[in-house]
């Protein structure tokens, strides 16, 4: 099998100086997305409840790997006021935090501890609110869980046959460890609240979710999977195979309420590009 690494790898290397911009910026790959295959129909219908439109609505299942968050001994709990904001940020901010009180992702807090929401515009100009954790990420101690390398992931063996699976909002399929939730607290001008899934930004964060995925689908790891954080890449010597390799992840993600985004997978595939490199048999 032949791996054509381009994008990340080739970048890094010194003798590819000169050719840096044309590979980070002129060499495309057009992925193919196919929706049509015979051995994928039956399992898209099987598993079409691990694709959902949207995260569900509740909170995601009491896993052995939660969130855990440990502050820096002695150290002094932030709190300060809120926000200044104008009365439609301000009705904003509000909007976001019903819909997250009546999805039960949040709920109302008495925490010594909080950090404060902001609104951020979009470019579709409509306002996004967001937490402002810094303070908080100063005073958590780090944890050094191994991120794997690029380079080290590729180890296909001999394969031709290419899935990759993206998770949905991934992070916020995880749950903050319980009696954790008090140190995700944020204040708005409406009230005090706290998180109960993890959120973007937090650290360790990113430590966490490799744990969880790393542990689900420890199994299948070096064997047909390959996991860089919400991204999952399959790969087969025959379509059989491959359909069977499928059938077990997702068996895997159905089990642990681990749900797809469908726009952003492709399935079956001679080539696809994962984490900027382009992986071809």
């Amino acid at each position: 099998m032949y791996v054509f690494l381009t994008t990340l790898l080739h970048s890094q290397l010194p003798k590819y100086d000169e050719f840096k911009e044309w590979i980070l910026l002129g060499h495309e790959l057009v992925e193919v997305k196919d929706s049509s295959h015979p051995l994928l129909i039956p399992l898209l219908k099987a598993f079409e409840h691990v694709f959902p439109r949207e995260v569900p609505h509740d909170l995601p299942p009491k896993r052995s790997i939660q969130h855990k968050i440990y502050f820096i001994p002695g150290t002094t709990l932030p709190n300060k006021p809120a926000y200044h904001l104008k009365p439609q940020e301000t009705q904003a901010v509000q909007r976001q935090v019903d819909e997250l009180l009546a999805k039960g992702l949040i709920h109302y807090s008495l925490s010594p501890c909080a950090v404060l929401a902001l609104i951020i515009p979009k470019k579709d100009g409509t306002l996004r609110m967001c937490v402002d954790s810094r303070v908080i990420k100063k005073i958590t101690i780090k944890y050094r869980y191994p991120i794997p390398r690029f380079e080290d992931l590729l180890e296909l063996h001999r394969a031709t046959i290419f899935s990759k699976i993206d998770l949905r909002s991934g992070y916020y399929q995880i749950r903050i460890f319980e009696g954790d939730e008090w140190k995700t607290a944020f204040k708005t001008k409406g009230g005090l609240y706290e998180r109960l899934i993890m959120p973007f930004g937090l650290t360790n964060a990113p430590s966490t979710f490799m744990r969880l995925m790393n542990q689900v689908l420890k199994p299948l790891i070096g064997k047909f999977v390959i996991i860089y954080f919400d991204d999952i890449l399959v790969y087969s010597k025959s379509e059989e195979e491959h359909a069977e390799h499928l059938h077990q992840v997702l068996s895997i993600l159905a089990q642990e309420r681990l749900c797809g985004n469908l726009e952003k997978c492709h399935f079956f595939s001679s080539q696809v590009i994962f984490l900027g490199y382009v992986v071809s048999a």
